[in-house]
């Protein structure tokens, strides 16, 4: 466990690390250090779980401690295996590891009836009659106290017969509830006769049809965070107002007690990170699943080709406060870039084709040329590329009627292939109706293999290619924002966010050329294609069709932005 006089390299510090810093100085739960991950799971993970995971999982480890995985189960009408699964997956790909520590909340059912039949028999509990809708008009307003129930005064003995009768199935759904007994006039509404329990009968996920009386999340959080020994239960701020209801009930219960600390919760420009939200895009079909590329799930951005390094790298940067605001997408995309560009293998790929061909080059000549697979990375190594006579090159690193400081290919100019030759462009043929150019005719300087002159000239543009000959055909799909950037997604009401959706979140290029180096490619390999961006090979690839989706592009927003700032 880190100290003052450890010779660890001080980290960045967070009020959250402060608190256990202190709490250790003084011994309070004895220097334990204990966390966890509490997910529900009633959809697949985001990028705004992530900061949770690596926090809770990071202060874990960093002070020597341990980190629970803990599913908090308590609603069966919205809860499945497949979500119980994809988060296994999910923390598990982020690089954490709870060890012997998976628990869920269904294990604690017994033991939560238990403890709501104490607080029965102590009258602090009681069966409440009142409809969900009378509940919702007893409770009262901000500024006027809520109103009591009439069953509030129910004898415990009473109480506990119908709360045991709700427990046998004697009631139908939402006829009676089991509400705790604070206080209805507390300024704070969490704590108003708060429902502790509602009858439903519903098969549970893991208990099946063993329960139909479910507690709520309120009354199972700090009782489940007391059975694991957790000693800081991290959540976000939303949380705070129900802190004191957290306490009450782990005080009243005389039980261990944890602390509850509050931190703001990951909020993304250009894209929503509300699980109700994400899946009416699922149910809709305006997605193709849990893991489309453009859904912000860690499961999207995983087939998509982000890296958990990226993604961890993000959290870090962003860091912990007590005040909600909005990240920058772009931030994202900065830190998966620095990775991408360290670990991605270079390869050059041609999205827009367009014919080059050499007129002096010989008609059968091949050539293989060396390239560098990552120029940040020695240990990567090089590959051979073929070169031959007929090439395809970027339809935008051509033009015909070049406007000032356009230094790529035209009509009499020298540039540079990549890790090949200088090439002049000599003529164009044209498409006879249209007029579009379907290729491009040049010479090439046989003394400038390796893209080097013997004379010292210089040319101002090196272009990317590839053989003709060779070139394995591809498709590619261009990812953007799912929702358009002049729009806050999450701040339109339920029925409206769709209205954001940006059209153009989705390009797909069916005639990619590249070089045949990837022909082996694995799902999930990760490449930067030159000049053009990063990107990994999808699922949906077969050994006849290799499928590529854009991760991210080259283009780096977030640095331009963070260089103009430091000036």
């Amino acid at each position: 466990m880190p100290s003052e006089s450890s010779n660890e390299p001080v980290k960045p510090s967070n009020f959250i690390r402060d608190i256990i810093l202190e709490d250790n100085r003084t011994g309070k739960f004895g220097g334990r250090v204990h966390t966890r991950f509490p997910p529900e799971p009633n959809g697949y993970l985001h990028i705004g779980h992530a900061k949770s995971i690596c926090l809770n999982f990071g202060l874990a480890a960093e002070f020597g401690g341990k980190c629970n995985l803990r599913f908090d189960d308590t609603n069966p009408s919205k809860e499945e295996t497949e979500y119980v699964d994809s988060i296994i997956e999910d923390v598990r790909w982020l690089g954490f590891d709870w060890e012997d520590r998976l628990f869920y909340a269904s294990d604690y059912f017994g033991q939560l009836y238990e403890w709501a039949v104490q607080l029965i028999k102590t009258g602090k509990a009681y069966v409440c009659d009142l409809t969900a809708e009378q509940v919702r008009q007893h409770r009262g307003t901000p500024s006027e106290p809520g109103k009591e129930s009439p069953y509030r005064n129910r004898p415990a003995e009473e109480n506990l017969d119908l709360f045991q009768r709700m427990r046998a199935g004697e009631f139908p759904d939402g006829s009676r509830t089991l509400r705790s007994k604070i206080d209805m006039g507390s300024p704070n509404f969490n704590m108003r006769d708060p429902v502790m329990y509602r009858i439903l009968h519903a098969d549970h996920h893991r208990t099946g049809g063993t329960w139909c009386i479910y507690p709520m999340y309120d009354f199972t959080h700090g009782e489940s965070d007391s059975i694991e020994g957790i000693t800081h239960s991290i959540c976000t701020l939303e949380f705070e107002d129900h802190r004191p209801l957290y306490d009450w009930y782990v005080e009243n219960l005389g039980i261990h007690h944890p602390q509850q600390i509050e931190f703001d919760r990951l909020n993304l420009t250009d894209t929503v990170l509300s699980k109700r939200k994400l899946l009416l895009l699922v149910q809709k079909g305006i997605v193709s699943g849990w893991d489309d590329p453009r859904m912000p799930t860690l499961s999207g951005l995983r087939r998509r080709g982000y890296t958990p390094e990226g993604i961890r790298q993000f959290c870090g940067t962003i860091g912990v406060s007590k005040t909600n605001g909005m990240i920058e997408y772009s931030l994202l995309e900065h830190c998966l870039r620095e990775d991408l560009n360290r670990r991605a293998a270079r390869v050059m790929a041609v999205l827009d084709p367009v014919k080059v061909v050499i007129d002096n080059y010989p008609d059968e000549l091949v050539e293989e040329m060396d390239a560098v697979n990552n120029p940040e990375d020695a240990s990567m190594g090089t590959r051979k590329v073929p070169f031959s006579k007929v090439l395809y090159i970027e339809r935008e690193d051509f033009r015909e009627d070049p406007p000032k400081q356009y230094y790529r290919l035209s009509p009499g100019r020298e540039v540079r292939l990549r890790y090949a030759y200088f090439v002049t462009c000599t003529g164009v043929v044209k498409e006879e109706t249209t007029g579009e150019i379907v290729e491009i005719h040049c010479s090439y300087d046989p003394a400038s293999k390796g893209g080097n002159s013997p004379d010292g000239r210089k040319v101002k543009s090196t272009i990317h290619w590839v053989s003709a000959a060779h070139a394995m055909d591809v498709e590619a799909r261009l990812y953007e924002n799912l929702f358009r950037s002049e729009d806050s997604a999450e701040e339109t009401e339920d029925q409206d966010f769709t209205a954001t959706l940006n059209p153009n979140s989705l390009e797909v290029r069916s005639a990619v050329k590249i070089e045949p180096s990837v022909k082996t490619a694995a799902p999930g390999s990760r490449y930067q294609f030159e000049r053009v961006g990063y990107f990994c090979v999808d699922k949906d690839s077969s050994p006849e069709k290799l499928v590529f989706n854009r991760t991210v592009s080259l283009k780096d927003t977030w640095a331009k932005i963070e260089k103009k700032g430091a000036r």
